[in-house]
C-alpha cells in the first residue's frame, strides 16, 4: 500500500487550541513528533492543549513550567520524566486502573482528538505495527480524528493487538531512531533475598505477572528449575529471556492464549525488542485484555508479583504517594491483585524491602498522612520481604499485625509490636505468644 510522507511540522499544524493529544508510551514514546509539537508550543500557536499518555521515557518538555497555559499534562501514570513537574502542580495526574485507561478513551471520558503514535514499516499488506507498546494507544486510534504516526525501522514487528491498517492512520511521518533502551542493574545481595522468598512461592505451571526492575529479575533469576511457566502480564523485560530459551516459560498450561507471552507494553535492551519483533510467541495485546480482571482469572496459578512504597500493619499498602506527595501512579497492582485473587489456585504477591535505602522501616504502624490506598487490606494475600513471606488472606486484624511485623526488619520490630499493643490492647500480646 502506497502512502505519502509528510514532515513533522506540518503533520502537528493539525492541532489546535484545546485539543487532547494521546501518545505512544514508554520505548515507543515519538519524540520526532513530540518535539515538532513542542516548536509549535514554543512560538504560542495554540494555548491550552491537552497532553494525555501513561507514561514516557526520555525528555517530556511538555510538562515544562514555561508551557504553563499551552500544554497540560494529564498522565494516567506519573512517571520519572514527569515526576517533579506533577509533584509541583505544572502538571497532572488522572488515578485509574491501567485496564480502565482505554475505558475512559472509548466511553469518551476523555475524548481524544489527535493520537501521536509511533509505528514499525509497513508490509506488504499495508499492516504496520505498534511494536512495543500497545496499552490504551489502541483506544486512542480507534476514538481520535486524526491519527499521525511516525514510521520508524526501529520499532518491532509485534503481534496481538499491535497490528493496524495504514488506512487508520491519516499522517505519516518518516523518521528512523532507534528506542529508548533500558539495561538492568546487577541484582543486589537484598534483592536476591526477596527474589529467593517469591521464587518458592512459584508453582510448576503457574501463570506470572510481573514488572520492571531489581526484584521481579531477581524472581526470574531463581525459576531456572521450574517447569510450563507462563506469562500473561502488563509488562516483562529482559529477566524473562532466558528463561524462556530454557523452555521453562512455555505457555503451554495457559487456559487462555495458550502457547502465547501476553503483555501489553515493554521496556528493555535491543535483545528484548529484536525478541518480540515478528515473534509469533509474543502477543502484544490491549490493556483491556492483559489487565481485564475477567481475563486474568481464566488463567489458573496466576502469580501476580507488585511493589510498595509503604505497607501498615493491618495489610494497607501505599504505591503511588509518599504522603500527600505523588510518586507513581495506581497502574496494574489492583487488576492483577485482584485477577490473580480469583485465579484458580493464584496467588496475589506485594514485595518489597523491610527499609527504605535511609533504613526507614517500610512497614508502618498506620500509613502517613495523604498517603494513598492502592491495594486494600481486604485485597491483601501475600506479603514478602527479605525477611520472609507471609499470606494475610483470612486473618485478623490482630494475627496480620502478627504475622506482618515478622517479616519487617529486626531493627523496628520492638517499635512496630508497641504500636500493635497500643492499637489492639492486651490481647494482642496475648494472641503474639
Amino acid at each position: 500500500m502506497h502512502y505519502k510522507a509528510v514532515s513533522a511540522a506540518e503533520a502537528v499544524k493539525v492541532i489546535k487550541s484545546g485539543d487532547r493529544v494521546h501518545m505512544s508510551s514508554v520505548a515507543v514514546t515519538p519524540h520526532h513528533l513530540i518535539n515538532a509539537l513542542v516548536e509549535r508550543g514554543k512560538n504560542k500557536e495554540f494555548k491550552n492543549v491537552k497532553i494525555q499518555h501513561i507514561h514516557t521515557e526520555g525528555p517530556a518538555p511538555y510538562a515544562s513550567p514555561e508551557f504553563e497555559g499551552i500544554f497540560q499534562l494529564e498522565s494516567f501514570f506519573v512517571g520519572a520524566n514527569v515526576r517533579k513537574q506533577t509533584q509541583a502542580g505544572y502538571a497532572d495526574y488522572i488515578p485509574v486502573f491501567l485496564s480502565e485507561t482505554q475505558k475512559l478513551i472509548r466511553l469518551g471520558y476523555l475524548n481524544v482528538d489527535v493520537a501521536l503514535i509511533q509505528v514499525s514499516p509497513p508490509d506488504k499488506h499495508g499492516f504496520v505495527s505498534l511494536g512495543t507498546s500497545v496499552d490504551a494507544t489502541l483506544a486512542a486510534i480507534e476514538c481520535a480524528k486524526i491519527v499521525i504516526a511516525q514510521v520508524n525501522k526501529y520499532v518491532p514487528r509485534a503481534w496481538g493487538d499491535a497490528m493496524i491498517s495504514l488506512r487508520e492512520i491519516d499522517y505519516v511521518v518518516e523518521h528512523d531512531e532507534p528506542l529508548y533502551l533500558h539495561h538492568n542493574a546487577p541484582i543486589s545481595d537484598l534483592e536476591a533475598a526477596i527474589g529467593k522468598n517469591v521464587a518458592n512461592l512459584v508453582e510448576d505451571g503457574a501463570c506470572l505477572q510481573m514488572g520492571i526492575g531489581g526484584i521481579p529479575n531477581a524472581v526470574l533469576a531463581e525459576l531456572g528449575n521450574h517447569k510450563n511457566l507462563g506469562v500473561h502480564t502488563e509488562m516483562f523485560s529482559d529477566g524473562l529471556l532466558p528463561l524462556v530459551e530454557k523452555g521453562v516459560v512455555n505457555c503451554k498450561e495457559k487456559q487462555i492464549d495458550k502457547g502465547k507471552i501476553v503483555a501489553s507494553f515493554l521496556m528493555g535492551s535491543q535483545d528484548l525488542y529484536d525478541f518480540i519483533d515478528d515473534n509469533p510467541m509474543v502477543a502484544m495485546m490491549d490493556v483491556a485484555h492483559t489487565n481485564g480482571i475477567h481475563v486474568i482469572r481464566k488463567n489458573h496459578k496466576v502469580t501476580a508479583i507488585n511493589s510498595a512504597l509503604s505497607v501498615d500493619i493491618t495489610g494497607q499498602v501505599c504505591a503511588d504517594s509518599i504522603g500527600t506527595t505523588f510518586y507513581s501512579g495506581v497502574g496494574g497492582q489492583i487488576d492483577f491483585i485482584r485477577g490473580a485473587g480469583h485465579s484458580e489456585g493464584g496467588k496475589p504477591i506485594i514485595a518489597m524491602p523491610s527499609v527504605t535505602a535511609k533504613g526507614v522501616s517500610k512497614i508502618t504502624p498506620t500509613l502517613i498522612e495523604g498517603a494513598g490506598v492502592v491495594t486494600t487490606r481486604s485485597n491483601m494475600h501475600w506479603l514478602v520481604t527479605e525477611f520472609g513471606a507471609v499470606n494475610l488472606y483470612g486473618k485478623t486484624l490482630q494475627e496480620r499485625a502478627r504475622q506482618i511485623i515478622s517479616i519487617a526488619h529486626p531493627n523496628h520490630r520492638e517499635t512496630l509490636d508497641k504500636a500493635a499493643f497500643d492499637r489492639f490492647g492486651s490481647h494482642y500480646h496475648f494472641i503474639s505468644k
